[in-house]
C-alpha cells in the first residue's frame, strides 16, 4: 500500500530503537561502575577486613604449632612467656604491614596507576597465601610471621589506593556513596572472616593453615575481574596527559552522552596542575594553602582509629560471657557485632549523598559518645544488677552502629575530595600512616589502660569522640555534590580568609609552587 512506505516508517522506528538504545547503553554503564566498585573492593579493603578477623579463630592452634615446632628443634618446650611473644609478634606484624603499604601505596598509585597498583598489589597476598599454606608441613612458624608481615603491606596499600581509584571514578553526585563502598567492603571481609573462622568450617585445629591461606580467593577474583575494566579518567589525563584514553575510560564508566560537563571539569582540574609535580608526604604540612585540609585528615583520620570502636570488639566476648550466652555460642554472638557495622555502613552509603559528609561524622561521634557513656555506667554498675550485662551488649551493638554510619566510612573520603590530585596519592599516604600506627598503638597500650583505668577505660575514648564531634561540626567544610575544582575554591576561602581570587584563577594555589 503506498501509505506504508518504507520511509515514511524509517524515522518512528528509529526514535523506538534510540530510545531502546540508550536504555540499554545507561544499563549497561551502571553496571561497569558496579563491577569496578566490586572488583576493586574485592581485592582492597575486603582483603583488610578479613586478615583482620580471621587471625582470631586459630589463636590456640597456632599457640599450639609454635610450641611443637620449637619442640621438635630443640627438644625443649618453648616457655609460656615466649609463646605469648611470638603470637603477639604474629598479630602485630599485621599493622606494622599495613604502616609500610601505607607508605608504599602513594609511590605505587602514581608510577603505575591506581588499578595497576591494586593488580600488582596481589603479589603480596599470593606469597603470603603459599607461606600461610605450607607452614605447618614446613614446620616454620617464622612463615605465619612473614605471612602476616606480606597481607599487611598488601591491606595497607589497598585501603589507601581502593578509595583513590573510587573516588576519581565516579561521577560527582555519587561520589561520596561509590567511596563509601570502601567501608562496606572492609565490614563484608570482617563478618566473612569471623564466619569462615567458625570451628563448623575453617576454625578447626586441623584447617587453620587452610584459613590463613584463603586471602587467596578475593586476590584471584581481583586479578580475574579488575583487568577487564577502566583506569581512573583522572590520572590518565592529568598524571599521563592522554585525553583520548580519558575519554575512553568515561565512555565506558557513564557513557557517551552527557560527558561535555564532565570533561570540562577534568579539563579546568588539569589547567590547575599543570606544571605540577606529585607531592611528598612532608610537603603537606609546610604549606598553608593545605591547613585546613592537612588539619581535617589529622584530626579525624585520628580520631577514627582513637574513637574505641576496636576497644569495643575485643570487650565483646566478656561482655557476652557476662550475659549468659553460653560460651560455644559466643562466636555466633560475635558475627553479630560485625554484622552491626555492615548494615550501618550499607545505611550510610544510601544517606550521604543525602544527609552530607558533616552530618554523618557529627551524628555518628555524638551517638558513640552517648553508647559510650551509658557502656562506662553498665560496667560500673555490673556487680550490682542483673540487667547490666545485657545493657552493656546493647551499648556494644548501638556503639558499633554508630561508628559505622559516619566515621567507618565518611574518613576515607576526606583524602579524596579535600586534596588535588597532585596530593593526593602523599594525602593517603599520610592517613594510611596514622591509621595504622594508631592501630598499632592502640593493640600495645589498650591492655595497659585496662588494667590501669578498669570501669572508666572508656572515658579517653570518649574524649575523642567529643573532639570529633566538635570538629566535624565546625571546621570540617561540606562536600557534597560539588567538583573538585569548587572544593579547591572554598577551601583557598577558608585557608585565606578575606583574600578571592582572581578571574584568571583555574586551580588550587597550592601547584603554584611544584615543578615537573
Amino acid at each position: 500500500m503506498p501509505g506504508l512506505r518504507p520511509e515514511t516508517r524509517s524515522p518512528t522506528r528509529g526514535s523506538a530503537g534510540d530510545g531502546q538504545m540508550r536504555a540499554l547503553r545507561r544499563l549497561a554503564q551502571g553496571r561497569v561502575l558496579l563491577l569496578t566498585i566490586c572488583a576493586a573492593g574485592i581485592g582492597g579493603t575486603f582483603q583488610f577486613g578479613y586478615n583482620l578477623s580471621i587471625i582470631n579463630a586459630p589463636t590456640l592452634h597456632i599457640q599450639e604449632f609454635t610450641n611443637e615446632t620449637w619442640q621438635t628443634r630443640t627438644g625443649q618446650p618453648l616457655p609460656d612467656h615466649l609463646v605469648l611473644l611470638v603470637w603477639s609478634l604474629i598479630v602485630s606484624l599485621y599493622p606494622l604491614g599495613g604502616l609500610l603499604g601505607a607508605l608504599l601505596a602513594g609511590p605505587l598509585a602514581v608510577t603505575l596507576g591506581r588499578k595497576k597498583s591494586l593488580l600488582v598489589n596481589n603479589a603480596f597476598v599470593l606469597a603470603a597465601a603459599a607461606l600461610f599454606g605450607f607452614s605447618r608441613r614446613a614446620g616454620s612458624f617464622e612463615m605465619i610471621m612473614l605471612g602476616r608481615l606480606l597481607v599487611g603491606i598488601s591491606a595497607g596499600v589497598g585501603m589507601n589506593v581502593q578509595p583513590m581509584y573510587l573516588g576519581e571514578s565516579a561521577p560527582k553526585e555519587l561520589r561520596g556513596a561509590v567511596a563509601m563502598t570502601s567501608a562496606i567492603f572492609t565490614a563484608v571481609g570482617l563478618v566473612m572472616g569471623q564466619v569462615v573462622g567458625l570451628r563448623e568450617l575453617l576454625g578447626g585445629p586441623q584447617a587453620w593453615p587452610l584459613l590463613l591461606a584463603s586471602c587467596l580467593v578475593p586476590g584471584a577474583l581481583q586479578l580475574a575481574s579488575l583487568p577487564l575494566l577502566p583506569e581512573s579518567p583522572r590520572y590518565l589525563l592529568i598524571d599521563c596527559g592522554d585525553p583520548a584514553a580519558c575519554r575512553a575510560a568515561l565512555q565506558r564508566l557513564r557513557g557517551p552522552a552527557d560527558l561535555a560537563g564532565e570533561l570540562a571539569e577534568l579539563e579546568q582540574e588539569r589547567a590547575a596542575c599543570r606544571g605540577g609535580r606529585a607531592r611528598r608526604p612532608w610537603e603537606l604540612f609546610r604549606e598553608r594553602a593545605l591547613r585546613r585540609q592537612v588539619a581535617s585528615l589529622v584530626v579525624l583520620g585520628g580520631a577514627m582509629e582513637l574513637c574505641g570502636n576496636d576497644a569495643m570488639y575485643a570487650y565483646a566476648s566478656a561482655v557476652f560471657s557476662q550475659a549468659g550466652i553460653p560460651q560455644d555460642k559466643i562466636q555466633y554472638a560475635a558475627i553479630g557485632t560485625g554484622g552491626c557495622e555492615l548494615l550501618a555502613t550499607l545505611l550510610s552509603c544510601l544517606a550521604i549523598e543525602r544527609a552530607g559528609r558533616r552530618v554523618l561524622l557529627t551524628g555518628g561521634y555524638g551517638l558513640m559518645t552517648c553508647w559510650g557513656s551509658v557502656f562506662t555506667v553498665a560496667l560500673c554498675l555490673q556487680g550490682s544488677f542483673s540487667w547490666t550485662p545485657y545493657l552493656a551488649m546493647a551499648c556494644i551493638f548501638a556503639f558499633i552502629l554508630s561508628f559505622g554510619i559516619g566515621p567507618a566510612g565518611v574518613t576515607g573520603i576526606l583524602a579524596t575530595e579535600l586534596f588535588d590530585q597532585m596530593a593526593r596519592p602523599a594525602a593517603y599516604m599520610v592517613c594510611g600512616a596514622l591509621m595504622w600506627t594508631m592501630l598499632f598503638l592502640v593493640g600495645l597500650v589498650f591492655p595497659f589502660l585496662v588494667e590501669g583505668l578498669s570501669h572508666f577505660i572508656y572515658v579517653p575514648f570518649l574524649c575523642v569522640c567529643v573532639c570529633a564531634a566538635l570538629y566535624s561540626g565546625i571546621f570540617l567544610p561540606e562536600t557534597r555534590g560539588k567538583s573538585f575544582v569548587e572544593i579547591s575554591e572554598e577551601l583557598h576561602r577558608l585557608n585565606f580568609p578575606g583574600r578571592s581570587r582572581g578571574p584568571a584563577w583555574a586551580g588550587p594555589e597550592v601547584v603554584r609552587s611544584t615543578e615537573l
